[in-house]
């Protein structure tokens, strides 16, 4: 019945998508020639018939590639942007080899008008129909249909949390029956009445016996495994493992490495081999061009903008003190490097000459009368707008630090150099929840990681709105 489901579910992806690339190829002429010629027809209008005899062509080279790069695969987990990302790049590369194809094939020279017409509204229409069968199929499974039964192998919080996890989304459509836990473990729950169960499901018995294994998973009719072994118990995972060989169940494994997953956790596939990637970041790929593009445009603007009343301020400091106008110092950004940070200078130039590296304090004799005022309202960061235009630096992000200071911090405080996995910011999401100046670096620091794991380009622009609206003159601002 589960392979009969696979079939229905795949095959109806196919179908959808096949009906929706040749629509989409269709509604292209009419656009291009009929309901949005942008650009006049000089050529005289290109038979119909022409266009249409594509169709198959069309439709069997997406299917090929969409098939080839996996697009059909059962991901019940997979995030439906992943999902998105996947038939995307899919069409993409479809295009390519379609353009390709017909201009080295045929002498015909198709519309160049009609193909951009076709890429855009089959990036729309694909889309748009394949978020809407992802989530009738969840909406399905969440009602308990086209279910997945799997058996749990492991014990202790691994497998506890992972349990928990599936039920909470029931829209995957996986539901564990029962699992195996060690002789061990399951001697400790006979001595307690009425205590067969784990996290809430029936135990059926040790996982230290193979032959169990294959027969239980006849018995109870089984679609999945998932192995979920603590490191204690990583010597028995041979055992599992043989005895799981020539079942034709699904098999997973999920290795006991969440006390050091910080930022996120990615498995890549190397020439077959599976890699954990423990520390990944979303800030990769078109998500790091999308941020450096917006902090290119953004900052660029933004000088344009103050650069008036960057004029008056450094007319000001150069008329209330002496030394530069700008003060520039190391700290350090993406991957431990380091650049020279600009700000408008607010101490005399002298100010670390006896006391070295420190923080300012309130009421610091170090500052100068205009400096004070620069410092509380933040505008004597306004010149690392010209780091952020340079690359050194990104409108958000963690605050850089100086070196001398990460030198302290890395031996005090847990996953402090994590956040030099993303490039410095002039604001973010310590800033803004009030965690700036001599404040709780731990706080600092979840906020960091808090940040780097869920951004989004909606997240980085959240942060620069309540960056104008609060964030500018705060009590920690000296």
């Amino acid at each position: 019945m589960l392979k009969q489901y696979h079939h229905i579910v795949g095959g109806a992806f196919r179908i959808v998508d096949a009906l929706v690339i040749a629509s989409a190829w269709i509604l292209a002429y009419y656009f291009r020639f009929w309901l949005l010629p942008v650009l006049e027809v000089t050529k005289g209008l290109p038979p119909f018939e022409t266009y249409l005899s594509l169709l198959p062509l069309i439709v069997i080279l997406w299917g090929s590639v969409f098939s080839m790069m996996k697009v059909y695969r059962s991901r019940r987990i997979l995030r439906r942007t992943d999902e998105v990302r996947l038939v995307l790049k899919a069409h993409a590369v479809s295009i390519l080899v379609f353009v390709t194809l017909t201009y080295l094939i045929s002498e015909y020279r198709y519309s160049r008008g009609v193909i951009l017409y076709f890429a855009l509204m089959g990036a729309a229409l694909l889309t748009a129909f394949r978020l809407i069968l992802r989530n009738t199929l969840r909406e399905v499974r969440r009602r308990g249909k086209n279910l997945r039964w799997v058996l749990g192998i492991g014990e202790g919080e691994l497998l506890e949390r992972l349990i928990q996890r599936i039920e909470k989304f029931p829209e995957f459509g996986l539901r564990v029956k029962g699992v195996l836990v060690s002789d061990s473990f399951l001697a400790n729950l006979s001595k307690e009445p009425h205590s067969k169960t784990f996290a809430g499901k029936p135990v059926f018995g040790s996982y230290e016996h193979p032959e169990f294994i294959s027969s239980l998973l006849k018995e109870q009719e089984m679609d999945q495994v998932l192995i979920a072994l603590p490191r204690s118990r990583s010597q028995a995972l041979d055992g599992v493992l043989t005895s799981l060989k020539e079942e034709t169940v699904d098999i997973r494994f999920v290795p006991d490495v969440f006390d050091f997953v910080t930022l996120g956790c990615e498995v890549e596939e190397f020439d077959g081999l599976p890699m954990v990637n423990l520390n990944s970041s979303p800030m990769d790929g078109w998500g790091s061009v999308i941020k450096r593009s917006t902090d290119f445009l953004l900052s660029f603007v933004g000088l344009l903008l103050i650069s008036p009343l960057m004029l008056i301020i450094a007319a000001v400091v150069r008329a209330t003190s002496s030394g530069p106008v700008f003060f520039r110092q190391e700290r350090m950004g993406l991957d431990g490097r380091t650049f020279s940070m600009l700000k408008f200078r607010t101490m005399r130039e002298d100010a670390e000459a006896k006391s070295g590296a420190v923080w300012a304090q309130t009421h610091d004799p170090r500052k100068t009368r205009v400096g004070s005022f620069l410092r509380a309202t933040s505008l004597d960061e306004l010149p690392q707008l010209i780091n952020v235009l340079k690359g050194d630096m990104s409108l958000v992000g963690p605050r850089p630090e100086r070196p001398v200071f990460v030198s302290k911090f890395r031996n005090e405080i847990p996953h402090y150099m994590l956040r030099h996995k993303v490039k410095a910011g002039m604001t973010g999401w310590a800033q803004i929840n009030g965690w700036r100046g001599n404040t709780s670096l731990d706080r600092r620091i979840e906020c960091d990681l808090y940040y780097i794991r869920h951004w989004s380009f909606g997240l980085d622009l959240k942060i620069l709105l309540l960056t104008l609206w609060k964030g500018f003159i705060h009590k920690n601002a000296y």
